[in-house]
């Protein structure tokens, strides 16, 4: 095991700085594969060690023991789901700080296009679980049990869980082969571009995926064909790499679907407890993407075990619930979680053409530590009225037998429109806050954005609140005062802050290169301040290559321009120390 799960960094990781693409793809070995995962791993159940680290490949990738423990004992369900065949779900764990930079090379060219929920995880990771029990007496317990799991950064749920519902079968009948197979065959996709459609070769399938923009439109729909009359056998289409089901997710709480959109929007500690790690980890994921196209900022666990490495940080009673959304199966939970404000009990997944029972709001005082029913345990109040008339649509969808993508896309249609209801005013204010572009000049350090005045803001919902896009009456003003304190707004301001103060300082550039007088204005100016322009304009160029300001090509020609005139205007002394050879 120590072997396969290797001792020092891999070094494709190290190379993947200066290179272009293809160079880089032709000197780092798994520079493909590394797009897209950071390693497969094999978990068994050994009679004396418990779940156990059978398998890393590429067996050079480098995970802490703490990592190895954290996957070991997620990667199997616990023992009060007893599940029994073929299973899959999703879990995920903290990265171990100081053992590799968070940021590859080519993250911030993928996050720069990507939506902002669906960008690369910087410290955590993600586990794709295929895991399959079934009895073998040739095994002393009587039972096989082990577990295929993809480990990366991308939150690409269905596109992993496609992926192993065609590799693990195969790799539990013929192991090793298979699996340096499949991962040989990963290393030749093409990285995950926003905005492409891709065509992903694996074991004689073609998966065709889209890889969602920042630019798409925010509405669901799946992704139109590429040309494929060249693809034998015809591709696989996946309607979507992360998008799940959410009607059949959110069966049992369609009632309570307003209630918990507010709980994630104010990023409350939330306990999802559910029987199996398939229904936990598929609800948790359900409810951070109500948010969308807004990023869910807090933590959250879609399965989690007493086994964690956090359990104890989580279950503390010394200090407030942390802002965490857990998924669990262990009944145990509730009474190490009781004084937390929101726990959320749901029962076994019924696919009967009725709507499931709806569990019920109950008060927390009602939560029993054994036997608890189904239910929502909170005394959170819902600032918004209930959507009536989107239950009756869903109801009258299910007797008239419509397809569960037509309910889906309805419920994820209601919740985005919410979403974008909520976050529009916002956005109008903070716009408003951007100085006037004619009072941005060449030669003068670009004004201030303003502040944002939280009273001021509430006083503009009379005239432009969502009540202008929105049908659903209720305390929208007291739901805006308690979002104020959230994470959510916190990471949405730092957000909108970096990306304005990014456009003030490339509409600085701009006006900069615009100018026609360069040389005239250099002529009363200091040597000091002539250099002063050199690095402001250099740090400003810098920022540009780097995807980081948005201005054109030739605004950068224009720029280098500039910036070589101002360098041959300087004594030859100071252009040595600004152009050293």
């Amino acid at each position: 095991m120590d072997a396969l799960s290797g001792a020092g960094p891999r070094r494709a990781r190290c190379s993947l700085g200066a290179a272009s693409p293809g160079a880089r793809a032709a000197a780092a070995p798994w520079a493909r594969f590394s797009a897209w995962l950071e390693c497969v791993c094999v978990v068994t159940f050994d009679l004396e060690l418990g779940q156990a680290l059978e398998l890393v490949y590429p067996s050079d990738f480098r995970l802490t023991d703490k990592e190895k423990s954290s996957i070991c004992y997620l990667s199997f369900p616990d023992s009060h789901s007893g599940c029994l065949g073929d299973t899959q779900f999703s879990f995920r764990i903290r990265q171990c700080s100081g053992q590799r930079s968070p940021w590859h090379a080519e993250d911030r060219h993928y996050n720069s296009g990507a939506p902002m929920s669906l960008q690369r995880e910087p410290a955590h990771y993600f586990g794709y679980v295929y895991f399959r029990q079934v009895k073998d007496s040739s095994v002393k317990r009587g039972y096989f049990q082990k577990s295929l799991v993809l480990v990366s950064r991308l939150p690409f749920v269905r596109l992993f869980q496609a992926l192993l519902s065609l590799i693990a079968p195969e790799y539990f009948s013929k192991p090793a082969p298979c699996l340096e197979a499949v991962c040989s065959e990963i290393d030749e996709w093409p990285a995950p571009v926003p905005g492409q459609t891709l065509n992903l070769p694996v074991m004689g399938v073609v998966l065709q995926v889209h890889i969602p923009s920042r630019v798409d439109k925010p509405e669901y729909s799946p992704p139109k064909p590429c040309s494929h009359e060249n693809l034998l056998p015809a591709p696989v289409i996946l309607s979507s790499v992360h998008e799940l089901d959410l009607f059949r997710c959110f069966q049992p709480v369609l009632t309570h679907v307003q209630t918990l959109w507010e709980l994630m929007l104010l990023g409350e500690p939330l306990v999802v407890l559910a029987p199996s790690p398939a229904v936990s980890s598929e609800l948790v994921l359900a409810l951070i993407s109500c948010l969308q196209p807004l990023k869910f900022c807090c933590d959250y666990r879609p399965y989690f075990t007493i086994h964690d490495s956090e359990f104890k940080e989580f279950t503390t009673r010394t200090q407030a619930p942390p802002n965490v959304v857990l998924g669990v199966t262990n009944p145990f939970f509730i009474k190490t979680l009781q004084h937390w404000p929101h726990i959320l009990r749901v029962g076994e997944p019924k696919m009967a053409g009725d709507l499931p029972k709806q569990v019920k709001l109950k008060k927390p005082s009602r939560l029993k530590t054994l036997d608890t029913k189904p239910g929502l345990y909170t005394a959170y109040s819902a600032h918004l009225h209930r959507d009536k008339a989107l239950l009756k649509r869903l109801l009258k969808g299910l007797q008239k037998k419509k397809p569960w993508d037509t309910q889906t896309a309805l419920l994820r249609r209601h919740l985005l429109e919410l979403t974008q209801s909520f976050i529009i005013p916002l956005e109008h204010y903070m716009a408003s806050l951007m100085p006037l572009q004619k009072n941005i000049t060449a030669w003068k350090t670009p004004p201030q954005i303003r502040p944002f005045r939280q009273d001021d803001f509430l006083r503009s919902l009379e005239h432009a609140g969502p009540q202008l896009t929105c049908i659903l009456k209720g305390d929208w003003l007291g739901l805006y005062r308690r979002f104020f304190k959230s994470p959510h707004f916190d990471g949405w301001y730092r957000q909108r802050h970096k990306e304005m103060a990014q456009k003030l300082e490339a509409l600085h550039l701009e006006a900069i290169c615009e100018a026609q007088n360069i040389e005239t204005w250099m002529k009363d100016k200091s040597e000091v301040e002539v250099v002063d322009l050199v690095l402001k304009l250099r740090e400003k160029l810098v920022q540009a290559q780097g995807h980081q300001l948005p201005v054109k090509e030739a605004t950068l020609q224009r720029a280098q321009l500039y910036i070589e005139t101002v360098i041959g205007s300087l004594p030859k002394d100071l252009q040595a120390v600004l152009c050293p050879p």
